[in-house]
């Protein structure tokens, strides 16, 4: 009788610490996880520099430029925007159209929101904080 005490009163310590592992390994994944960016671009000419990447799904590229820009943006914080501009979406192919942008390009806008420099990708993430500085 005792081995079937003892046994009923662990099952709710495996079970509690089941469960913390996993609520455990989920913060670990979402801490990881590249953060998304917006592709919205109502934060350019907000008071930060805004890095702006014309985002093309049929390139590969795209995703290499992306990563890189979370690297600079782990290192730069919040003294940066880093939006995108999805080509095929309104609001990207609008800001395409008034900056007359071209597929896989970066266009880095002032403070102020002024465009002051552009190249097409691919840029590091060290060349990326050069950049903007």
């Amino acid at each position: 009788m005792d081995t079937l005490n003892s046994n009923t009163s662990r099952k709710p310590w495996i079970a509690f610490a089941v469960v913390a592992v996993i609520v455990i390994l989920f913060a670990a994944l979402v801490m990881v996880m590249p953060k998304g960016f917006k592709s919205t671009h109502e934060e350019i000419g907000t008071g930060k520099p805004a890095v702006v990447f014309v985002y093309d799904n049929g390139l590969a590229v795209s995703n290499s430029q992306t990563e890189q820009m979370n690297e600079a943006r782990d290192y730069l914080g919040d003294q940066v925007h880093f939006l995108i501009a999805r080509m095929g979406t309104p609001e990207g192919d609008l800001l395409i159209a008034q900056y007359r942008a071209d597929s896989a390009e970066l266009l880095l806008f002032d403070p102020a929101g002024e465009l002051v420099k552009r190249q097409p990708a691919m840029k590091y993430a060290g060349e990326l904080v050069q950049w903007v500085q």
